[in-house]
């Protein structure tokens, strides 16, 4: 295999074989690549793109470059979900337990905050003694006893992926739908799963900020996923607001425990929470239909299973055993809480969800560089859904912060953030379309 070659053939526009893309994909894992020559193949892909074919064999590749998870003493269904990444999307966190609740086993392989996007990682690190990388016996341990385990990816998961992802963040090739495609998936390849949902964000706080290609994503995801024997669906959901009422590490933990203690009904975030597992049913059998589905998730959460689950998660990995009976004794607060009020009376109409995302990083919440620190105890609670109705001076949200200065330009920024308007404002459905 000479490297050069399948990069020129790429650069020119040509389909490249399953043997040279596996060849090329070993060499990177092995060290044998130069990060020229992987930034070179990763920009001749963002320019000429692939065909399915390659997607499937780069994907199939990546995934095959370190271990794959093993399930076979588990007699449940292994399944999923992914999300591309939101502001205020905790639904993993509570997704997990309830689909554990209904008989599915779960290993989530999440990641850290990208960008403006939160990170399921963060979130769960505001919890004391919480392990996002415990060892895979322990990790196979709390699967089968607990039904889920929320994690980090380990460096045994799709190494080359690791490696080809570093490069494309520093060469502007992040935003190729084939490497997006074949990164999420090799990862969730290599865990073992059986079923897979997707969860592709659309709107001003999504990657992907128009219709057309989050449905071109969508779809190359999910016929992918299929074609390398993963039976797999996608949801595209609305990110032109944050999805929770809060967004941060602790405050987004706070309304985790909050939703499984049976407190957001009839909000957008049950919405998309509720829709997720019953998608993950259905795909998975459990269910003979996703209203069957919902229905079952809807009783794992009204009866309290879901929120015993997720306390044997947090327990098996280290984390206190009463933390949802005490949340106050471990989740720390910020020093400054301050209300947002609002700039003038009438209708919250639009909002810049990825402003509200930045404005988190600004408060010490998010990383600037990977190596940042971030204050878990900071962001934004008790935010308005667009749709409602205040008045002048009233409050639209909370700052945490960790000093007043902070916080009086967290409060600015987030009012400026805002649209409010005479009108009533034509809403966006969370569940924007199925793929």
């Amino acid at each position: 295999m000479i490297p050069q070659e399948i990069i020129r053939r790429k650069r020119d526009g040509g389909e490249l074989a399953a043997a040279d893309i596996r060849s090329f994909i070993d060499a990177l894992a092995a060290g044998r690549l130069s990060e020229g020559q992987i930034g070179a193949f990763a920009m001749a892909v963002w320019f000429k793109g692939m065909s399915r074919q390659e997607i499937v064999a780069l994907t199939l590749a990546m995934a095959d470059s370190g271990g794959r998870l093993q399930w076979a003493d588990i007699d449940r269904p292994i399944a999923d979900k992914h999300s591309t990444g939101g502001v205020g999307d905790n639904v993993s966190l509570m997704l997990a337990p309830i689909a554990a609740a209904c008989g599915l086993a779960v290993p989530m392989i999440s990641g850290r905050g990208l960008g403006h996007t939160g990170g399921t990682l963060d979130k769960l690190e505001s919890i004391p003694g919480y392990m996002i990388t415990p060892d895979a016996d322990l990790f196979h341990r709390v699967v089968k006893q607990a039904g889920c385990a929320i994690i980090g990816q380990t460096g045994a998961l799709a190494p080359a992926d690791g490696r080809l992802y570093a490069v494309r963040d520093v060469t502007a090739t992040v935003d190729s739908i084939p490497l997006i495609t074949a990164s999420i998936l090799s990862k969730k390849l290599a865990a073992g799963l059986q079923t897979l949902v997707l969860d592709v964000k659309v709107g001003n706080g999504a990657f992907m900020a128009e219709r057309d290609q989050a449905e071109l994503l969508a779809r190359s995801l999910v016929e992918v996923a299929n074609g390398a024997g993963v039976k797999t669906s996608a949801l595209i959901t609305d990110m032109n607001e944050p999805l929770a009422d809060s967004a941060g590490n602790v405050v987004e933990m706070r309304n985790c425990l909050d939703f499984l203690a049976g407190g957001k009904g009839n909000t957008r975030l049950e919405a998309v929470v509720l829709a997720f597992a019953a998608e993950m049913l259905e795909k998975s059998g459990i269910a003979a239909s996703t209203e069957e589905g919902e229905v079952m998730a809807r009783r794992a959460l009204s009866s309290g299973k879901a929120a015993e689950i997720f306390a044997r998660m947090v327990s098996m990995l280290g984390g206190p055993a009463d933390l949802i009976e005490n949340p106050d004794k471990y989740l720390a607060r910020a020093p400054v809480e301050k209300p947002v009020a609002a700039a003038r009376s009438g209708w919250l109409a639009a909002c810049d969800a990825r402003g509200i995302g930045v404005s988190v990083i600004d408060l010490g919440g998010g990383r600037r560089h990977p190596a940042d620190r971030i204050d878990h105890r900071v962001g934004f609670s008790e935010l308005l859904p667009l749709g409602t109705r205040v008045n002048a001076g009233e409050p639209i949200a909370l700052v945490h912060a960790a000093d007043e200065a902070a916080a009086e330009r967290a409060a600015a920024a987030l009012a400026a953030h805002y649209r409010i308007t005479e009108d009533a404002p034509a809403l966006n459905p969370v569940i924007a379309g199925l793929v």
